[in-house]
Parts: C-alpha cells; sequence; structure tokens
C-alpha cells in the first residue's frame, strides 16, 4: 500500500514516546510495514508550560488548549533527530521529488513560524532539510496571524516576505492553524499551490480548526491540497465514517484532486473510533473510490510542484 500523510508530529512524541517500536498512533516500525509511505514529518519547536494563554483559549472554545513555549534549541533537536532516523533506520528524507523511493520517505516540515526571527532564517532552514512550512500554530507570530488570534490581522509584511522566499526556495507553504484572512491572504499571495496539512471542514462540523468555503476555495484556487484529519474535536461523529464524510464533501464539491489525508497522529491524544492508528489507512482506502487520489496522487502533485 502506498500513501502520503501531510502531517504527523514524530520529533514532538519523541521527547515523551517511544516512536520506534511504540505500537500507539504511529511509529517507525508500524510505517516500514507500508510498501511506500512519506510522511510530512513535523519539526514544532515547543516545549509544554502552564501559562494564562492557554487558560483564557481552553475557556473560550471549550476544549483543553495545550500550553507551550516556543524553542529554538528543541528546533534543532528536531531536526537533529530526523536526521538521526535517516542514519540509522533506513528513513529517506526528501528534498525534491526525484528522492522518493519504496520504503519510508520523510519530508520536513515545521508547524508555526514562533522561533523565527526574521524571513530570510528560512534560508538556514532550508539547509537543514525543511521542506514545508506553516505559517502559525496557534498563537499570534510576527508573521501571521492564528485561527485563535484575538485579532485577525492576517499576513504581516514579514509573512508575504517569508512566502516570497518559500515560494522562490521550493518550500511548501501549509495554511494549517491560520487564521481566515491569513488563509485567504496567502493564497492570494502565494505563486505556488497552497496546502492545509491537517484540518475538517466547517459545513459538516463547526470548529475554530475547520474550514468555512471561501478558504477552501481560496486553497483550490491555488491548485492546492487540504489534508482531512483525525482530529477528534473537528469530527461530527469522532470515527471513522465523519473522516469519511469529509474526504466525500470536499471531493464532491470542490474536485476530487484537492483532497488528501494528514492524520495529525502523534499529536493527539484521543482518536476516532476505527481510525486508532497509521495501519487503518487500510481501511480507510477500502471505504474510498478515489483512494489513489486521496492518498497520495494529489500529494504528490503537490510536491512534484513545488519542490
Amino acid at each position: 500500500m502506498e500513501f502520503v500523510d501531510l502531517h504527523e508530529d514524530i520529533a514532538f512524541a519523541s521527547m515523551r514516546n517511544d516512536i520506534i517500536e511504540e505500537t500507539y498512533q504511529s511509529s517507525i516500525n508500524k510505517l516500514s510495514k507500508f510498501d511506500k509511505a512519506t510522511i510530512f514529518s513535523v519539526v514544532y519547536p515547543h516545549i509544554l508550560s502552564l501559562n494564562d494563554n492557554a487558560l483564557i483559549l481552553s475557556e473560550k472554545y471549550g476544549f483543553k488548549q495545550e500550553a507551550t513555549y516556543p524553542e529554538f534549541g528543541v528546533m534543532l533537536d528536531q531536526f537533529k533527530f530526523y536526521h538521526f532516523l535517516e542514519r540509522k533506520y533506513n528513513v529517506k528524507i526528501i528534498k525534491k521529488f526525484d528522492d522518493l523511493n519504496s520504503g519510508l520517505n520523510f519530508l520536513i516540515s515545521m508547524e508555526g513560524t514562533d522561533v523565527l526571527n526574521q524571513p530570510d532564517d528560512l534560508y538556514m532552514l532550508k539547509e537543514l532539510g525543511l521542506r514545508a512550512i506553516g505559517l502559525t500554530w496557534n498563537y499570534d507570530t510576527k508573521f501571521a496571524a492564528a485561527c485563535m488570534s484575538k485579532k485577525d490581522y492576517g499576513l504581516t509584511g514579514y509573512g508575504e516576505e517569508l512566502i516570497d522566499i518559500a515560494d522562490k526556495n521550493h518550500i511548501i507553504i501549509d495554511t494549517a492553524h491560520a487564521s481566515r484572512k491569513t488563509i485567504l491572504e496567502t493564497c492570494s499571495a502565494s505563486k505556488n499551490p497552497v496546502i492545509n496539512s491537517h484540518t475538517n471542514l466547517s459545513k459538516l462540523k463547526l470548529h475554530i480548526r475547520n474550514l468555512d468555503d471561501e478558504e477552501i476555495k481560496a486553497i483550490v484556487d491555488t491548485d492546492g491540497v487540504i489534508g482531512i484529519t483525525a482530529i477528534t474535536t473537528t469530527l461530527e461523529k469522532q470515527d471513522i465514517s465523519s473522516i469519511i464524510d469529509n474526504i466525500n464533501y470536499l471531493g464532491d464539491n470542490y474536485g476530487w484532486r484537492h483532497v488528501g489525508i494528514g492524520t495529525d497522529f502523534l499529536g493527539i491524544n484521543s482518536v476516532p473510533a476505527g481510525f486508532e492508528n497509521i495501519e487503518k489507512l487500510k481501511d480507510l482506502k477500502n471505504n474510498l473510490d478515489h483512494y489513489e487520489d486521496v492518498l497520495y496522487k494529489n500529494a504528490y502533485r503537490i510536491m512534484k510542484k513545488v519542490l
């Protein structure tokens, strides 16, 4: 079986769990069982912390908001971890589309711009292997507003410059966790297809992390891809049938070339019934008419175009 997962928090999870042998959600051993697996392997450069902002957001949105603090050293450690996996566990870090091979491929992606000082930091991160970057996590940054920002200011001048550098340096732009205005302005500014790596659809479940029809259309108009996710709070029924409903709604209404999968495995505490780990992709495949597009062809198109 072949697939691309647009979002897995492998490095962050490795700080707390054994992600080589561990059987929960995803692991190197689980992923290595597939004929060909390509994982957008996330650098999430945060440490856990308790702060007022997390408590405010938890109360405002009605679900627990994890409190974290961005740290430059953590970012470097997570890059080092992925290169360690390449040396020791037969993982291929891909830097251009032609690097893809059978077995296990990692495309290094960073979730949020919290630790960046200025846009040209992206040149350094590219040398470390970065090939996709999310503009935000759940906090304000000097580059863009997040979905949980108190004020939706969209892209800043730094954010526009970051997108320009990413476009010219073959780095995929990810709008997951971004605010509505940020998503619309990013899609207008980028010269390349834009992704939203892990989200669901507001039409099926109203949630701050889900996309409305205008946001979906903006991503589609870039010829981008939206990764349907396993985050239970963003699903109506919190089971695999709701994941299928989101996939079918997106494909039927906006075109099957724009649908992908971004599980968010290893970054979530609860999982949908029937979709508890990466091996359940086989069950998902059996329930999709357009499984090749959803599971890998659409993501490959973006990778080939941008990388």
